[in-house]
């Protein structure tokens, strides 16, 4: 079988935004309308949802409003894209109440997104077999302008399955959250020199892409909704896999027993590569270290690994298509990736 990938988003096509997990507190709105109005200077219509608005108890709104938000949404014809604000804590409440025959029989449409939006979107490709864009984060656009990797996203879900999208790493990187925070809708403080790592001074892997937050993804281990080695065995068998996977306020020792929870789970069979992007709120574990933790898992399969790739909570990010066949280029810090929608 062959990945569904979603019609190319065109100006004048709708997007909508449900908060699937977290909503926007009253003092953050500005992220919304900003968000918005640079969506419509785009081209786009923006349909904000209710739940986007609230939040109470780490939620936007109960998980049975979210999901059949979500679902009418997903069943809505003139809807070309969900683009939730942000992502949170609680998307995976959401699952058991979504018609996912009926997601499947619906023509695929983009989902984009990352931290717990990361969460659906694997479970929404590995169920369906259609892809799905692991990137910025819509109140992000509230940025008067965006740096080239972030705003790559357009270029991504405007793609036709002809085109090989090609991103570059990103020349620095965000280290830190505060000046955003204290400015809202002022865009990144990219502030730190961007460098991928290897342990080679060349790699060079492909295979299709998957991946996302591994303190959630580890979560949906032995659930109705890990569907992983189904997903492997049908649609990766003759390409390989590559893994994107990032983590916040995780200790090496805790990473390592979530990477070897999915090694174990055969999450990882068939893997060409691994592709781990910068950890938010890391601490080594005494003198065990992330490169031992990669060491640890992925060496003995002979599995390459590049890490702090532009991906994960500290921006920018390149937008990666979970399903989409990647070819991955390093050399000397710095790396790009050629995605095609085959």
């Amino acid at each position: 079988m062959k990945i569904q990938y979603p019609t190319p988003l065109q100006k004048g096509d709708k997007i909508a935004v449900t908060a699937i997990s977290s909503g926007v507190e009253r003092p953050l709105h500005i992220l919304l309308e900003e968000a918005k109005s640079n969506m419509e200077s785009l081209g786009y219509q923006v349909e904000l949802a209710e739940t986007v608005w609230t939040e109470e108890k780490a939620r936007s709104a109960t998980k049975e409003k979210r999901a059949k938000e979500f679902m009418d949404l997903y069943m809505d014809p003139t809807v070309k894209a969900i683009i939730p604000p942000w992502g949170g804590q609680f998307s995976l409440e959401i699952f058991p109440l979504l018609d996912w025959e009926k997601i499947k029989k619906m023509p695929p449409k983009w989902i984009l997104g990352y931290s717990d939006i990361s969460t659906m979107n694997f479970v929404y490709t590995t169920i369906t077999g259609n892809a799905s864009a692991h990137g910025i984060n819509f109140v992000e656009m509230s940025a008067p302008t965006l740096d080239e990797t972030s705003s790559g996203w357009e270029r991504v879900l405007t793609a036709n399955q002809k085109e090989i999208v090609t991103q570059q790493s990103s020349s620095k990187f965000q280290s830190s959250w505060e000046k955003v925070f204290k400015n809202p809708a002022t865009g990144f403080y990219l502030d730190s020199q961007t460098e991928w790592k290897s342990l080679n001074t060349k790699e060079t892997f492909s295979g299709r892409l998957l991946g996302g937050v591994i303190n959630t993804l580890q979560n949906i281990h032995g659930t109705p909704f890990d569907q992983v080695e189904n997903y492997l065995d049908t649609y990766t068998e003759n390409e390989g896999t590559i893994w994107y996977l990032e983590s916040v306020d995780m200790s090496a020792a805790e990473i390592y027993r979530a990477l070897w929870q999915m090694k174990t789970n055969g999450w990882f069979k068939n893997t060409n590569g691994v592709l781990i992007g910068r950890l938010s709120g890391y601490t080594p574990t005494k003198d065990y270290q992330l490169k031992d933790v990669l060491i640890d898992i992925f060496s003995k399969e002979n599995i390459s690994f590049i890490y702090d790739v532009d991906t994960g909570h500290l921006p920018p990010q390149l937008t990666l298509v979970n399903g989409a066949l990647a070819q991955v280029f390093y050399e000397k810090g710095a790396g790009k990736i050629d995605i095609h929608f085959k």
